[in-house]
């Protein structure tokens, strides 16, 4: 009863912790973005009391942390100490309800911990781009037209580079249009040579066949020249 007593109070006191860590890091968040809204020129971090607040919450937080955990792992101890299974399953019950709280409160710190750092780094690189604008509006004509003309020759870079990929790519479609238009070639070409191979078979067979139609031409012509005279002998006798 005491450990869970220490557990309900340790508890509380997370609760509590994390709910105000969580509104000073949204309070963190909108500040700086009321601050970007109301003037160019107010840096974005311009005060390090809430940072200082957030490693002082945040150390807390941890420290009531790991006392809640000592709690859970004496509990645990104890319960498995315990000799009546109905105490225990009771006592295991009330172990784990009291885990999965330290758990919960555990991923909502890390959580909200996480979401704080990830403001403050883009919070600190926006105003690192702001002062590097600043800086560079602030410079000399000269400067300034000196980093105009590098500008523009970048562009001019970036351009031929684009350029010259795009003649490249052309210059890789003409390839692979010519290597497919040479296969193509090839292709008809062994065509070709298997027609003319076969030509000379063909051209003896259709000489074959003008030989037996001539042949056959003199034999009917041969037949009725016989018959005629045979005819006109038998006419005159």
């Amino acid at each position: 009863a005491d450990l869970r007593k220490q557990a309900r109070q340790l508890e509380n006191e997370l609760d509590l912790k994390l709910v105000s860590f969580s509104k000073l890091c949204t309070s963190y968040s909108g500040a700086r973005d009321g601050r970007r809204d109301s003037s160019d020129t107010t840096p974005l971090l311009n005060g390090s009391s809430q940072d200082r607040m957030f490693e002082t919450m945040a150390v807390e937080i941890e420290q009531l942390l790991g006392k809640l955990t000592g709690i859970n792992d004496k509990m645990a101890e104890y319960t498995n100490s315990a000799g009546v299974p109905s105490l225990n399953a009771a006592l295991m019950h009330t172990l784990q309800r009291h885990r999965d709280i330290l758990q919960d409160y555990t991923h909502e710190f890390h959580k909200t911990k996480a979401n704080f750092l990830a403001i403050r780094e883009r919070e600190n690189l926006l105003g690192s781009v702001r002062k590097d604008i600043e800086s560079y509006k602030s410079g000399s004509g000269v400067n300034n037209r000196r980093t105009e003309l590098f500008l523009k020759e970048h562009e001019h870079l970036r351009n031929s580079d684009r350029l010259i990929e795009e003649t490249i790519s052309i210059a890789m479609a003409t390839k692979e249009n010519m290597t497919s238009q040479r296969g193509m070639l090839k292709s008809i070409q062994s065509k070709m040579n298997t027609l003319a191979n076969r030509f000379p078979a063909v051209n003896s067979l259709i000489q074959r066949i003008n030989l037996r139609k001539r042949r056959d031409s003199l034999i009917l012509g041969a037949v009725i020249g016989i018959c005629t005279i045979l005819l006109l002998l038998y006419a005159f006798h």
